[in-house]
């Protein structure tokens, strides 16, 4: 029995959709969670210990070189009231009218990065200690960085002519010097702390115990988002301060496991350009039988 052109492009039509179908069957592999780095560094912040002085907000500044934020302050000195091009870290106010707490805004560091997954050349990259580092030297300027980071850090310099993206770097300069993080080493009340990663878990899970009737039982950043070297404790629940709620997988482990079942050995891709290239063969038939 003969087939007719219509019925042979709906079953070849249909055959493509099986195949994508199945090409698109995720993959049974569970994803593997990025871990620190055994040298991984970061800091501890603790919002009992606070008390909104801002001196971590002027050291960094002066530390990383950066211009003074004087929007707020009529010119006379720098007061950002976000993170920005010119602050790489920011004191905001918590209050409800009945519980107050400051929080210190600054780069998580993730364990699994979002910007540096987003990045399409490696500007940012975890290198020495576990650090989420810039290098402008590889950045085309698309912001992709600032769009996938999840507590939206990454800030671009909008007023420059040749512009860069602007983040706290761990003060890694100073690391190198054998120094520590310019907030850490001013801060008067050792409201933020600098250590090694595994160090600074221990003592936040240590204050926990300790107090567990003023701290909310949870340090933020060991499991959240994949983990972060940057670590909080606060006895405000953590979503008030405006860090965001995460699970425990990274952006980029969903990503990568989208990519994996979706491309996995180029099936769907093949059997898209198969329909496709049989859609242009049956059109060029059409017109060569009007010709």
């Amino acid at each position: 029995m003969a087939i007719s052109r219509r019925a042979a492009f709906k079953i070849a039509a249909a055959g493509a959709a099986t195949a994508v179908v199945s090409a698109v069957k995720p993959v049974a592999a569970k994803p593997v969670a990025l871990v620190a780095p055994p040298d991984a560094v970061g800091l501890l912040y603790d919002t009992t210990k606070c008390i909104g002085c801002k001196a971590c907000v002027s050291a960094c500044r002066e530390a990383n070189g950066l211009e003074p934020d004087t929007t707020w302050s009529g010119g006379l000195y720098h007061a950002p009231l976000a993170l920005s091009a010119k602050a790489k870290t920011v004191i905001k106010l918590y209050d409800d009218g009945k519980q107050q707490s400051f929080f210190k805004a600054q780069c998580m560091h993730c364990l699994d990065p979002a910007c540096a997954n987003a990045c399409m050349l490696g500007a940012f990259k975890k290198r020495e200690y576990g650090i989420v580092s810039y290098d402008v030297n590889y950045c085309v300027g698309c912001r992709y960085c600032e769009v996938a980071c999840p507590y939206g850090v990454p800030k671009f310099e909008w007023s420059k002519a040749i512009p860069k993206m602007v983040k706290c770097e761990l003060c890694n300069h100073r690391i190198a010097q054998g120094r520590i993080p310019a907030c850490a080493e001013v801060c008067p009340k050792g409201a933020v702390i600098y250590g090694k990663r595994d160090d600074l878990l221990r003592e936040a899970k240590a204050r926990l115990a300790a107090h567990p009737d003023v701290y909310v039982q949870k340090v933020y950043g060991e499991h959240d988002g994949g983990g972060t070297q940057c670590l909080y404790i606060s006895h405000i629940p953590f979503e008030n301060l405006g860090l965001p709620v995460l699970g425990t997988e990274s952006t980029p482990t969903l990503q990568r496991t989208i990519q994996r079942s979706v491309y996995k050995g180029f099936a769907a891709p093949i059997a898209l350009y198969g329909l496709l290239g049989f859609v242009m063969l049956r059109n060029r038939r059409k017109d060569g039988e009007h010709a």
